[in-house]
């Protein structure tokens, strides 16, 4: 018995209010054939989505067995279509990379029937509807009325007491829509069947019940024969679902679409490659670091070089700095050392391809030594190249170089100045053959400050004493003292405060700003000024100008450099009395080798944890918006009975699929680099120092990344009703 009490449904459109149906009153029994009919947004789809629990209702009260769901939990909803509902839809929603076996077969997977049982019951159930001939054709080759039968024989095959079923005829000629309705009518016999459709005449004469919608309420209720029938609806009570099964749809979902397999794929390829040389390359830079003592974490290691700090731990005013450079033997400061030891990229496009190699930046100011090739500097867009004598990859390409424009860039933060002129190059024997130097005017110096403050800063979001992972974004469209955030953050934030905390070892700094506006993917690029929503789902906007602050730091270090080395004791002893604490850079590359290993080691640690986060950031993206064109079939899933964890079980095992196969080809490349089969020195380098340790903990990190990911996109996807996300593809 299924049974509505003055039901209503409303819905809430851009805070419009909309009736979808209103105080409906039904009392439905086992063996009728209802049909429910009336004009375009009468209400009949918007009843039987309620009927069938795709859809919540707001007002009255349904009763399935005299049981009142009202109360019913996402959870409960879930159980009661997977126990007493078949659903049939007007568009199929079938699966179209299954076949049609792999789509009937589906339902008694996922309803726990045993093996044995499975493909009896699904071929019977195909030959019932005349589809045997092509069990094993996919569903995307089948005709519109061989799909509506494909829908039937999976509702059937469920064999719950109540089948709906919205137009099965509204794609159909009129054979095939003669032939779906003779399979229903039989199918009535002991099942309540429903039926919304627009052409009363294909169904009338098969009707027990006849229901007129209009304008979301019933205008007529006329009982066309009367079924003497007090018989309760019998509720489907089937087992689990069984693990091996669990892993047989895992697998078909990891290789059934190739588009998806590849980019999945590509995520998990990336992912564990970038991991591995991660790892290496530090394990490469401690073994460095044991056979000559150079300091990973300085690049500039001039032996005239005095890192300095004021003793009470205050950063230097230009006070400062004027009492410094009253002592004798100082030649000349800077004042933000951390371009000093500061890694980027100079590169360029040419006809020849991409030209770059990394470099650390120094002020032209303090440049004395020779030109080998070209000129000095004549204006701030033009500068000068320092690299080492061994230097094959610049010897090679000095054509290419010289009298040509790059810009400097940084890999993880992709900031870029452009169209500086290399108008000069100078050998350096004391250069690392992998290092190079360039000289830059101090007014693109200034012009790089805030970049380079954000490259060793860490930046920390607070919403109502709460942390953030979002990213902050500078954006022209947003007022200064004001942010723009996603809606994920939650309603009724504008007027809220959001405190942004930028911090490096030397110093730190704080904004204040006032939340006035909230992005969605509709309004985004009016209020933020960029395009592609997806990309920046976690992002927070600011005001230009307010970003620029917020990476002016002050400096709490600073770098001198004296002129006489000889008297560079003395000169140390004239700055601890003013009240600066010192360190001659020679101690880290000498008699601080354990301390350098160790600040290595920690850097290893603090980057490898930042590595992994940006890397499951940036797959989890992906991967969502890979798995968004797969909501539907998620949806499908929740239509055939399958809850929250058995979903994420398929989820994750598809994941889990492709992820090891992706390590796996990973593996054998980096043995493969092993036997130096492809000769690339630095490469070959690299992957001596993957062991036993590295292949475990890189397959620990992908591991949790799947575990992650197919937690939160699960959850993403029952936030919604199946309804919603069906529209959702639609659009």
């Amino acid at each position: 018995m299924l049974e509505l009490k003055k039901v209503s449904k409303f819905y809430n459109t851009d805070g419009n209010i909309t009736t979808g149906i209103l105080k409906v009153d039904l009392n439905l029994k086992i063996g009728e054939f209802v049909v429910i009919t009336g004009e375009s947004g009468s209400g009949k789809t918007t009843l039987l989505n309620v009927i069938s629990g795709l859809d919540s209702y707001e007002e009255g009260e349904m009763l399935i067995n005299g049981k009142e769901t009202s109360s019913y939990t996402k959870v409960e909803f879930e159980e009661y279509r997977r126990k007493f509902i078949a659903n049939i839809f007007q568009d199929f929603n079938l699966i179209n990379s299954y076949t049609v076996y792999q789509n009937v077969e589906l339902m008694l997977l996922i309803n726990g029937y045993k093996e044995k049982l499975i493909k009896k019951r699904a071929l019977e159930i195909i030959d019932k509807v005349g589809l045997t001939s092509f069990k094993n054709t996919k569903v995307s080759k089948l005709s519109g009325g061989q799909k509506q039968r494909v829908a039937i024989a999976r509702a059937i095959v469920k064999d719950t007491p109540i089948i709906v079923a919205d137009e099965p005829t509204g794609n159909l000629d009129s054979n095939s829509a003669k032939n779906v309705i003779e399979i229903l009518k039989n199918v009535a016999k002991d099942k309540l069947v429903i039926i919304v459709t627009h052409n009363l005449e294909q169904f009338e004469k098969y009707a027990s019940r006849i229901i007129k919608m209009h304008d979301g309420e019933i205008i007529e209720n006329r009982e066309i024969k009367n079924i003497e029938n007090n018989i309760k609806v019998r509720e489907l009570n089937n087992k689990k679902m069984k693990l091996k099964n669990i892993i047989k749809i895992g697998i078909r979902n990891a290789f059934n679409i190739k588009s998806k397999f590849i980019l999945l794929f590509f995520v998990f390829f990336v992912v564990s490659i970038t991991l591995f040389f991660e790892y290496s390359n530090f394990k490469f830079a401690e073994y460095q670091e044991t056979l000559d003592g150079n300091s990973m974490y300085f690049k500039d290691l001039s032996e005239n070089r005095i890192l300095i700090k004021k003793k009470d731990k205050t950063y230097f005013s230009q006070e400062d700095y004027k009492k410094i450079k009253e002592i004798s033997n100082i030649d000349y400061i800077v004042e933000n050392d951390l371009f000093l030891d500061c890694n980027v990229k100079l590169g360029r496009s040419s006809v020849y391809g991409e030209i770059n190699f990394n470099c650390s930046i120094q002020d032209i100011d303090y440049f004395k030594e020779k030109i080998d090739l070209g000129r000095m500097p004549k204006s701030d867009d033009e500068i000068i190249l320092q690299t080492s004598k061994i230097n094959q990859n610049i010897k090679n390409s000095l054509d290419q170089i010289l009298d040509n424009r790059f810009s400097i860039e940084n890999e993880t933060t992709n900031d870029i100045l452009k169209n500086l002129k290399v108008v000069g190059i100078v050998f350096n024997e004391k250069i690392d053959e992998y290092d190079s130097k360039i000289y830059i005017s101090n007014l693109k110096i200034k012009e790089l400050t805030s970049f380079i403050n954000r490259i060793y800063s860490k930046t920390t979001i607070l919403k109502n004493n709460t942390n953030s992972n979002a990213v902050i974004f500078p954006s022209e469209n947003v007022e200064k003292g004001n942010a723009v955030v996603n809606e994920s953050f939650g309603e009724n934030l504008v007027g809220e405060n959001l405190t942004i905390n930028v911090n490096n070892i030397c110093c730190e700094k704080q904004l204040d700003l006032t939340i006035n506006n909230i992005f969605t993917i509709n309004n985004f690029q009016n209020y933020t000024g960029y395009s592609n929503y997806q990309l920046y789902t976690f992002g927070i906007f600011i005001n230009n100008e307010d970003y620029e602050n917020l990476y002016n730091l002050s400096n709490y270090q600073s770098s001198v450099f004296v002129k006489d080395i000889n008297n560079i004791d003395k000169t140390i002893l004239e700055l601890t009395n003013i009240g600066i604490d010192t360190k001659k850079i020679e101690d880290f590359k000498v008699d601080e080798i354990k301390l350098e290993e160790q600040i290595l080691k920690i850097t290893k640690i603090i980057v490898t944890i930042v590595l992994i986060f940006i890397l499951f950031l940036i797959s989890y993206l992906v991967i969502r918006i890979v798995m968004k064109s797969r909501n539907s079939y998620y949806a499908i899933l929740r239509t055939l009975g399958a809850n929250d964890k058995l979903e994420r079980k398929i989820l994750f095992t598809e994941l889990f699929l492709v992820s090891n196969l992706a390590y796996l080809i990973t593996f054998l490349i980096i043995n493969l680099l092993k036997t130096k089969f492809v000769m690339i020195e630095y490469i070959n380098n690299l992957v001596k120092f993957i062991g036993l340790k590295e292949y475990i903990l890189v397959y620990a990190v992908i591991f949790f990344i799947v575990i992650i990911v197919s937690i939160k996109i699960q959850r993403n996807i029952f936030k919604k009703t199946i309804i919603s996300t069906f529209y959702e593809e639609e659009m």
